[in-house]
């Protein structure tokens, strides 16, 4: 699936935009920038409440395919301009972070 069917699929909000036609492989829940560095995998949806600057670096160093920013949260507009300037697609949800990782099993 891609991201743009995961959206479409989720009525999932899009924050940033990169590349909505990467293809998803899996996914990462994880909130701690120092881990999700290591775990994070190129393809997979990392689901997370962070929205600081700094989820813009750990995406650029491991190429998710998306964050998902979960629990109705958002980003500040530095990170907004960061995540622009890379491609990086963040997306949001009203959805737990659980809800939406079975969401993603279920549909892939």
């Amino acid at each position: 699936m891609t991201v743009r069917e995961f959206i479409e699929k989720n009525d999932l909000q899009i924050i940033t935009e990169g590349d909505l036609e990467k293809e998803i492989d899996g996914c990462y829940i994880g909130d701690l920038l120092s881990l999700a560095m290591s775990r994070v995998e190129e393809g997979q949806v990392w689901i997370t409440i962070q929205g600081n600057v700094n989820i813009a670096a750990v995406a650029a160093l491991t190429d998710p395919a998306c964050i998902l920013l979960v629990d109705g949260r958002g980003i500040d507009e530095a990170t907004k301009i960061k995540a622009q300037e890379q491609g990086i697609n963040i997306l949001g949800t009203a959805l737990s972070a659980y809800e939406a990782a079975c969401r993603l099993f279920q549909q892939s």
